[in-house]
């Protein structure tokens, strides 16, 4: 009988392994369900079985940005999702703590730092490395954020990526109905009126790290 199962989404055989081990050490017992996209990520998440936690590489192939983060939050809300990344920055940082990951973990951690971070997360806590204040636009664009529920910030992602509200509809698995309710809770929240100035009002955090170069 396991301790439950994390999700470890890293397309890097190597990685995969070393967080599979620090997250063995976190929680003995527990097994390790991989993942080598976000598409494979949502197909785990969206199975039967419950995870205790969810590690993120930021750079799947099929990811832009947060995009991949909001996709697995959308699906389970509830299941603390923690951005594992070989590009640290306080932009990036920054991002992932707005828009509720748990934790930031850099890949050049030692194994058995990493294994403490995700002990302290599977307790409940969270994890950001100190950086420095977060830039003015990326702190206003937090605020913005702060009333979106965790649906809201996937229909506006999805609407970042250029989406109509009938393809956001069948990516998200729900009604286009749905879609135009969240839409306007979305422009009322924000305070604005249309597309092009919701996705002007949080702009910094949604672009954050879409220029961090490849592996």
């Amino acid at each position: 009988m396991t301790d439950g199962r994390i999700l470890i989404a890293d397309d890097h055989p190597l990685t995969w392994e070393g967080l599979s081990l620090a997250a063995r050490a976190a929680l003995p017992g527990a097994a390790i369900v991989p993942a080598a996209s976000v598409a494979d990520a949502v197909a785990a998440l969206e199975g039967r079985s419950a995870f205790r936690l969810v590690l993120l590489d930021f750079q799947l192939p099929d990811a832009h940005g947060f995009s991949g983060m909001l996709k697995l939050q959308h699906i389970r809300p509830t299941v603390p999702i923690c951005v594992v990344t070989a590009h640290q920055d306080s932009t990036l940082v920054e991002a992932a703590r707005a828009l509720g990951a748990a934790g930031f973990i850099p890949k050049s951690l030692a194994l058995d730092a990493i294994a403490a971070i995700l002990r302290h997360i599977l307790a409940g806590g969270t994890h950001f490395p100190a950086t420095a204040p977060a830039a003015n636009a990326i702190a206003a664009a937090r605020e913005r954020l702060d009333d979106l529920s965790p649906a809201q910030r996937a229909v506006l992602i999805a609407m970042a990526d250029g989406r109509a509200n009938k393809q956001i509809a069948f990516d998200l698995q729900i009604g286009e109905a749905t879609v135009k309710a969240h839409l306007t809770a979305i422009f009322r929240k924000l305070g604005v009126t249309n597309r092009s100035q919701a996705l002007l009002a949080v702009q910094p955090l949604i672009q954050a790290g879409s220029g961090v170069p490849d592996r």
